[in-house]
């Protein structure tokens, strides 16, 4: 791990990094070790399972890919190793045929004709965003729970580790109390690697058609999509937390995210 960027480098995924090293509101930083955030796993070798098993010792893997993206795709190396366990929790309905990487459609009646491709744009993607929350509340409120389990590491992913894991890591960095600069930091680190994630699901067919529907730049993770989400929630809710709160989430699930984050 490269405690200076936070990415774990593998030969088998691109998009992987350590939630670690991330400024809180009190002045402190989250922990290295303790949440790692990934693109599809399909591809990791044995020596990238070796490292994430036996040196970063990984426990629990959050799979927020479709039912359909499973089965096409396979479950993964990971779910070969008996030390850790798999947890999916898909967060769908899905926006293309089998993955979050782009929506097709957004709601027609909230786009005025004469509104700009951005505001178009950012629409879709705040309408795609909460589109989790809204179908799959049990699932969000378990993958983080599972998230700030504290025996051994654990790494959220998806197809392309941006926009559902986007989400689900933003919800665990504002748990743990970082800074809104840090947490859409954090979502905007995707666009160093996009290229490559990009280059690596058209190798798939399962993604290829959904890729390739739109220009490479829209797959870009931008600063306001993450911040207009964010306003959403404390727009409509009084903010994440209180989101998570109103489908169960606790204090102790609280402290348990902030134990396991923070220093």
């Amino acid at each position: 791990m490269n405690e200076m960027t936070r990415w774990i480098d593998l030969e088998g995924a691109v998009n992987v990094r350590d939630l670690g090293g991330l400024t809180t509101h009190d002045g402190g930083v989250t922990r290295y070790g303790r949440i790692f955030r990934a693109d599809n796993l399909q591809g990791l070798t044995d020596k990238d399972v070796s490292r994430l098993v036996g040196e970063l010792k990984l426990r629990h893997v959050v799979d927020l890919r479709s039912n359909a993206e499973v089965a096409l795709e396979g479950p993964g190396p990971l779910t070969r190793m008996p030390e850790v366990t798999h947890h999916h929790l898909s967060l769908f309905a899905e926006g293309g045929r089998h993955t979050d990487v782009e929506a097709d459609t957004i709601d027609g009646d909230r786009v005025l004709p004469w509104q700009e491709r951005q505001l178009d744009e950012d629409l879709r993607m705040n309408g795609f965003y909460y589109g989790y929350l809204r179908d799959r509340p049990d699932a969000v409120v378990a993958a983080l729970r599972t998230m700030a389990l504290n025996d051994g590491a654990a790494v959220v992913h998806c197809a392309a580790g941006k926009d559902r894991t986007g989400v689900l890591s933003a919800l665990a960095l504002e748990v743990a109390g970082v800074t809104r600069e840090g947490i859409i930091a954090d979502y905007e680190a995707t666009g160093q690697r996009l290229e490559l994630v990009l280059r690596r699901l058209r190798g798939s067919a399962t993604y290829r058609d959904d890729l390739d529907s739109r220009p490479a730049d829209d797959h870009m993770p931008r600063a306001r999509y993450m911040e207009q989400f964010l306003s959403v929630l404390e727009e409509r809710f009084g903010g994440p937390i209180a989101w998570l709160e109103s489908h169960g989430w606790t204090a102790a699930d609280t402290e348990a995210m902030r134990a396991r984050l923070r220093e």
